[in-house]
């Protein structure tokens, strides 16, 4: 039996952060004061921390990639807790509805996106190509409803679905939508979103601990030539094959196909473009350059994108021997001409 039920003033104070998740997934601030919210923050919460911190056990390169892709393409990094409310960030995690993947696509939903799904990989399990998908499907679904938690709530039942309850309603309003008494929703759908807004203050409130340290690092792709053995690559970068392919989960057979972007811990991206791209091909510096100095959050991933040229590139024009690049020096950049006229102009 769970115990009195926390006040507004309560909640509000225990998760600060309410009010920037509810406005990133368009919800009114006033839902803080709603009965049946509070009803299951008071009854659900305990185990909904304990779920979060399982999920995030391990996983915060995980959970910063998806954030990373998320803010790269416009979309609130806040979704990120759809995808742990949905997997608990489990890139192979498998539904008894054949639902996988962190995003949990249905096969049918995946054809939609174009990820593939076959013998030999399920992009469904892949946390970059799965991302991207997700992304695609969540905004095509604000564009049709306008509101975000309208698009969290089609996500968990169906556009048809979502459309029917809104015409009985006669109201797209959060609280009369998941009215427990009315019941226009699904129990299911009706709790899925309160569970992602609670996810979400829990998470929010634990952020700085989650990405406190300096030294924590996440993820990057990189390419291979198709038919490449991930016990070869793992072998190279000097980490355990079990590793990587826990990285690389779509990958069933241990080979890499072609047209594939790999998934390796960043602090190996070094020893990978030392030992295997520089060996694999040529790289040839672009004819102009740019200086570029180094600010707080820098990476060569993010420098390379910004200058249209490649990590590659950047790190043979300056012979660096490591990772970490130092604020406040400068690097010489590698571009073609465009992008030289272009950076001159400003």
């Amino acid at each position: 039996m769970c115990s009195l039920i926390l006040s507004a003033v309560e909640l509000s104070e225990k998760y600060s952060a309410y009010r920037y998740v509810f406005d990133e997934f368009d919800v009114e601030s006033t839902y803080i004061d709603n009965s049946d919210f509070r009803h299951f923050v008071t009854k659900h919460e305990k185990r909904l921390r304990r779920f979060y911190m399982r999920s995030l056990k391990q996983k915060e390169d995980l959970a910063r990639l998806l954030r990373q892709k998320l803010l790269e393409d416009d979309l609130s990094d806040l979704f990120l807790y759809l995808s742990i409310v949905e997997s608990g960030l489990k890139a192979d995690a498998v539904s008894n509805k054949k639902a996988a993947g962190l995003w949990q696509f249905m096969p049918k939903t995946a054809g939609d996106y174009k990820l593939e799904v076959h013998g030999c990989v399920d992009e469904r399990c892949d946390p970059v190509s799965a991302t991207e998908a997700a992304i695609k499907h969540l905004r095509r679904l604000y564009e049709k409803f306008g509101k975000w938690y309208l698009a969290v709530l089609a996500y968990n039942c169906g556009e048809g679905r979502l459309s029917r309850a809104i015409e009985r309603a006669g109201t797209d309003e959060l609280e009369i939508l998941i009215d427990p008494q009315a019941k226009y929703l699904p129990k299911e759908t009706r709790e899925y979103i309160q569970k992602i807004l609670l996810v979400a203050m829990i998470g929010e409130n634990e952020i700085v601990s989650m990405t406190s340290s300096d030294e924590e690092k996440g993820l990057i792709q990189v390419e291979v030539k198709g038919g490449t053995k991930l016990a070869d690559i793992a072998k190279m970068l000097e980490m355990s094959e079990k590793k990587l392919r826990m990285l690389n989960p779509a990958l069933k057979n241990g080979v890499v196909p072609s047209r594939y972007r790999l998934l390796i811990p960043e602090d190996k991206m070094v020893l990978f473009y030392m030992r295997y791209t520089y060996e694999e091909k040529q790289v040839t510096l672009k004819p102009y350059l740019i200086s570029h100095k180094v600010i707080l959050g820098d990476t060569l991933e993010g420098i390379a994108k910004k200058y249209e040229t490649t990590v590659e590139e950047i790190a043979l024009a300056n012979q660096l021997k490591g990772l970490f690049l130092e604020v406040n020096t400068s690097l010489l950049i590698p571009v073609n001409k465009e992008v030289f006229e272009r950076f001159l102009q400003r």
